[in-house]
């Protein structure tokens, strides 16, 4: 069969580094039975490894050429191919699966890595663990403290579902075509217990992304439009800090007090 070229449409950049694929896979670390998922697989560089490791492997892909070749390469009874887009796939197909947990690993597309993010964060009881690789700056993002300029959305939103572990780096020349950006490989594990808990998860992200979407203004004013100026003293908040200084568990505290203004 002929070449596969990866697709600019897709973010396809292949990984060929027999290192970083090792230690990709350690880091997931399968047991035999385990429910592992994997996301775009492409030409196989982790499906290989993963398999040794795998009574069974799913795999998610919506490029039709790459599903040929799969099909060609593995044996139906021991991969499973779920052809389609991972942002809109409904993950409970596998509930029956595993009653563990999924572990989901990917080498992500970097023009559809935050949305996927959050899909995922919407179906994270289903969820053990997530591998991701992903643009260094996201994973940089995903684990930033308070203060710093990489903290946002993204940061405050994973840290209230998920510890994150940034694992290693992954430089471009692991890569084929090699990208403009430096990688790394992220771990996120789905908290079993929240603390404290946000009690309407849907305020307080409509609270977080309208903070950081004016970041460099105050607290006061971030909250404008959704506190009104007589209740804003009631909320116990230091309300002429800037939002990128608040911790995770500061915005739960504000969102529990703004659901509860009369």
């Amino acid at each position: 069969m002929s070449q596969h070229v990866a697709r600019k449409r897709f973010g396809q950049n292949f990984l060929i580094d027999q290192q970083v694929i090792a230690d990709i896979v350690n880091a997931v670390a399968p047991g035999r039975t385990d429910c592992v998922v994997e996301i775009g697989p492409g030409l196989g560089a982790l499906t290989d490894p993963l398999l040794k490791r795998l009574d069974h492997l799913h795999v998610i892909e919506i490029d039709r050429d790459i599903i040929v070749r799969l099909k060609q390469r593995y044996s139906p009874d021991r991969l499973t191919i779920h052809e389609g887009d991972a942002l809109t796939f409904d993950f409970a197909a596998f509930s029956q699966d595993s009653s563990a947990g999924l572990h989901i690993v990917g080498n992500l597309p970097y023009n559809i890595s935050t949305p996927l993010l959050f899909h995922l964060l919407a179906q994270r009881e289903l969820i053990h663990d997530m591998h991701f690789m992903l643009q260094k700056e996201v994973v940089d993002r995903l684990a930033a403290s308070p203060g710093s300029k990489t903290y946002g959305r993204l940061s405050v939103m994973v840290q209230y579902y998920c510890t994150v572990e940034p694992l290693f780096d992954v430089p471009p020349s692991a890569f084929v075509p090699p990208p403009k950006v430096d990688s790394a490989i992220v771990r996120l594990t789905p908290r079993a217990h929240i603390e404290p808990v946000a009690k309407d998860p849907a305020l307080l992200e409509n609270l977080v992304n309208l903070c950081f979407q004016q970041r460099r203004k105050t607290l006061r004013n971030c909250l404008k439009t959704l506190v009104e100026p007589q209740h804003m003293d009631d909320l116990g908040a230091p309300l002429s800090a800037r939002p990128e200084t608040l911790a995770v568990a500061d915005f739960v505290a504000l969102s529990n007090r703004i659901g509860a203004l009369p």
